[in-house]
């Protein structure tokens, strides 16, 4: 069965994210490459989610937020380093995931069991709107098989994943930024960065 096409509208919006809060897989366009994701807190939706990606049960997924202030439900806020305030308040929404201590609100399956939790606000006003609808962070990946090239179209997606998901939501164009997005972490209080993607070290470091 092939997924449902979406289309950007408003009435495609509601759809999505009433998929999205019975606990579907659906994929979605953001401001990096095509996103597919579910219920973050949906544990068993998130588990169908690794096995429809093919991805690795000890590689965390990230988890996409709507808004800046969402992520202090997520995390440890004692343990958030002040680098980390920083480095939100100056690239979200963006190209910019950063790891940071968990709360116990986010599932074990999210995190694959681990004590922190990857966390980014994208800068595209329709997933943002479309996590809003939701009312809960969604967990989510790049919407391809695991070691595929991430996809920036609507059709790019159907082609890998148009047999695994319910829906895909319809982009009127390509994803802008072309390429997954810069994740880091604060570790002992300097600056690891995981994955070089479109914000750069350089910049990364200019507002430390």
């Amino acid at each position: 069965m092939n997924a449902r096409l979406l289309t950007d509208t408003a009435a495609g919006l509601q759809e999505a994210a009433r998929l999205l809060r019975a606990g579907s897989v659906v994929a979605f366009p953001t401001d990096t490459v095509y996103g597919v994701g579910t219920h973050a807190f949906r544990p068993a939706a998130v588990a169908r989610l690794y096995t429809i990606k093919g991805r690795p049960w000890d590689r965390p997924l990230p988890l996409l937020l709507a808004d800046p202030a969402d992520v202090r439900p997520l995390v440890d806020e004692a343990r958030v380093p002040a680098a980390a305030w920083r480095l939100m308040a100056a690239f979200w929404p963006g190209a910019l995931t950063i790891v940071l201590p968990r709360s116990d609100r986010v599932p074990d399956v999210v995190t694959a069991g681990g004590n922190t939790v990857a966390l980014r606000v994208p800068d595209y006003p329709l997933t943002r709107r479309l996590i809003a609808l939701v009312g809960a962070p969604l967990a989510a990946t790049s919407a391809n098989l695991s070691g595929e090239k991430e996809p920036v179209t609507a059709g790019e997606v159907a082609q890998g994943l148009g047999s695994r998901v319910e829906a895909i939501l319809v982009g009127r164009a390509p994803c802008p930024g072309g390429a997954p997005s810069t994740v880091v972490a604060i570790t002992h209080g300097e600056l690891d960065v995981l994955r070089m993607g479109p914000i750069s070290r350089a910049e990364l470091l200019a507002v430390l």
